[in-house]
């Protein structure tokens, strides 16, 4: 991957423009039925109140562990599902704004070219019976950008060439590729209506190292290239770390911890996030990691704990912990966690490690 200095050099130069996307208090429940009538007796709080903001340019990264929430509020945002409750306010080309979580169908249908995702799973996410060009001519098709066929072949070759597949492999299957030019295919999928927010849910977790680091520089070239919007969903703090400018924390549903990037690495407000950055690797052998080991399991949404979701994993926690919701204050100028000790505690960052 590209050293640190290399993206402190793509940071500043990054222009970040107004508020693109604005979530709200979002809330995605999973009813629990029971019972021959299926009786309704809980919800799964997969995304439980979350609130933050987006800006035009920029790339925000999530991060959590598996069942924190990450993937269903990518799907929300995008409206691959429809959220419980709270908005989704997303500032259209002209200006205007809309709320995506109270569209109709026929609503969304018109401003939905203006965002899009890209999957975890290079080899699910491509329908095996459609060839590349009618898997990336889909989304142009589908939202009647083009009506010519010829144009509609034109603008699939030129998007191929963008994410640097061969435009001769045009009428080739996907089993006839790899991984990371699969995701590429997918990639060039997102790009086909001009969006402007691509939702990137686990976008490299599934490729070889040496893949990943191919389209984490592709994604950052597009960005460049195209004025593109990320929201970079993953579980690999060292990869978000290089392509985020700021960063989000998920736990049991709602957001822990948010900064810009370097404040969270370096300077961490919430013992959840010092966890995760523990188990950051380092390139220097000669460093020994000290990582910090988290008792129990993450907890269930379904039943949470009282107080702090994390009290019972934290090694800090007081009674207060177990008592009292933890407010989300800002603890540092654009600096924003939920710990009843965010100011007191004096935590461990990847600096003191590296």
């Amino acid at each position: 991957m590209p050293d640190s200095t290399m993206k402190e050099q793509a940071s500043a130069t990054k222009e970040i423009g107004e508020v693109l996307l604005d979530v709200r208090d979002l809330k995605k429940y999973f009813p629990i039925e029971k019972g021959f009538f299926r009786s309704v007796t809980g919800n799964v709080r997969a995304v439980d109140g979350v609130s933050f903001q987006i800006h035009e340019g920029e790339t925000f990264g999530l991060v959590g562990e598996s069942g924190s929430g990450k993937t269903t509020l990518g799907r929300c945002i995008v409206r691959a599902i429809s959220p419980t409750s709270g908005q989704i306010r997303f500032r259209l080309p002209d200006g205007d704004e809309v709320d995506i979580a109270a569209l109709s169908r026929r609503e969304l249908r018109d401003v939905r070219k203006h965002f899009h995702m890209i999957f975890q799973d290079p080899y699910s996410s491509l329908d095996p019976r459609m060839s590349v060009l009618d898997i990336i001519a889909e989304p142009i098709r589908n939202n009647r950008l083009l009506a010519e066929k010829r144009d509609i072949q034109d603008r699939v070759r030129d998007l191929m060439q963008v994410v640097g597949l061969d435009i001769q492999h045009l009428n080739r299957y996907p089993h006839a590729f790899s991984g990371g030019q699969r995701q590429r295919i997918g990639i060039a999928r997102s790009l086909a209506p001009n969006p402007r927010l691509i939702v990137c849910d686990e976008a490299v977790s599934a490729l070889d190292v040496s893949i990943q680091a191919q389209i984490l520089n592709l994604l950052e070239d597009l960005q460049e290239d195209f004025n593109l919007t990320f929201l970079f969903i993953a579980h690999d703090l060292s990869v978000v770390e290089h392509i985020s400018d700021r960063v989000g924390v998920m736990y049991v549903g709602k957001l822990v911890e948010m900064a810009d990037t370097d404040s969270l690495f370096a300077d961490p407000k919430h013992p959840y996030t010092e966890a995760l950055l523990s188990a950051v690797p380092t390139t220097d052998p000669e460093i020994k990691m000290d990582r910090i080991i988290l008792p129990g399991e993450v907890a269930n949404p379904a039943a949470p704990p009282s107080g702090c979701y994390f009290h019972p994993r934290c090694r800090y926690a007081q009674d207060i912990c177990k008592s009292e919701t933890p407010q989300w204050n800002e603890v540092a100028p654009g600096h924003f966690a939920a710990c009843h000790f965010a100011d007191e505690l004096d935590l461990r960052g990847v600096d003191s490690v590296r």
